[in-house]
């Protein structure tokens, strides 16, 4: 059956370049491949849950800047609603310059995020979270996040945070989680250890955690139990977006499997996803 997410945070313009390495100072490199997509981690978030069968809208800011029409193709292309929180802005949208090392499947990101467009409570319009099943929070809009968190919490609707790394503001938002999902790299106050970590966050009442490592096992906690998962071991062809795309699947299947199978299927999709060049092609892999 169908579900419908709401995605909330950052929305950019991705340009992706597949190379033999990120050039060096003064050097002038030629990409063996490129393309151009709307990127961010909510947004690629919402594209995977999209294709995995659902409805999916995407909660940050767009705006009416020329380059905005690039976003706002390739996300109608993949059936993506976008609720724009300052749709008359002229302000150029965050783009992210990519490179991709065609041995490794590693990737150099250039790009200003959301630092420069950020959007208030009011602007979230009253009826945002009608007929929402799921709400993933990725902190690149705090204010925003954190209203939306508190909306879904006295509404019962599951709340996920995309804990990539620690932003300032997401201690508002962590008393609504249901869902923490972070990297290895997320360290909240005071946190040096994974053990620490899940002290934290199951001191503010999160009780399913999980920190991701790439291609190694993820660790968890569900309920005060601690737990590792393997990821499947493939060839990486490109890591960019793996992370966002994990959080997308799970989003998809925490709404019908337990919350281990969920960690299990978002890990295999997301391995998928690492064998393409891109964070579309492995989409189109599968059809």
């Amino acid at each position: 059956m169908e579900k419908h997410g709401l995605f909330v945070g950052l929305v950019t313009l991705d340009l992706i370049y597949l190379a033999e390495s990120p050039p060096r100072n003064n050097q002038k490199i030629v990409a063996a491949d490129y393309t151009v997509t709307a990127g961010g981690p909510a947004t690629n978030a919402a594209v995977t849950f999209r294709h995995l069968g659902n409805q999916a809208t995407v909660l940050g800011i767009v705006g009416s800047h020329p380059m905005t029409q690039l976003i706002k193709s390739d996300l109608a292309n993949y059936k993506i609603g976008i609720t724009d929180l300052d749709p008359t802005t002229q302000n150029t949208p965050p783009v992210s310059s990519i490179i991709v090392t065609q041995s490794t499947g590693e990737r150099a990101v250039v790009s200003i995020n959301a630092v420069k467009t950020q959007a208030t409570s009011q602007s979230i319009p009253p009826e945002i979270l009608q007929d929402t099943d799921i709400v993933l929070i990725d902190g690149h809009q705090m204010a925003i996040g954190s209203e939306i968190a508190q909306m879904a919490k006295a509404k019962n609707v599951p709340v996920i945070i995309d804990g990539g790394s620690w932003k300032l503001g997401f201690e508002k938002v962590l008393p609504f989680v249901d869902y923490a999902i972070c990297s290895a790299n997320f360290h909240p106050p005071g946190c040096q250890t994974e053990d620490e970590i899940f002290d934290y966050l199951t001191g503010v009442g999160i009780s399913h955690i999980a920190i991701t490592h790439g291609e190694k096992p993820i660790r968890y906690l569900q309920h005060g139990k601690v737990g590792v998962i393997d990821v499947p071991t493939v060839q990486a062809v490109d890591t960019l977006g793996a992370g966002d795309i994990f959080h997308g699947a799970f989003c998809h299947y925490i709404l019908r499997e337990s919350f281990t199978t969920a960690l299990e299927e978002a890990a295999h999709i997301a391995s998928v996803s690492c064998q393409f060049f891109g964070t579309r092609r492995w989409m189109h892999s599968q059809q």
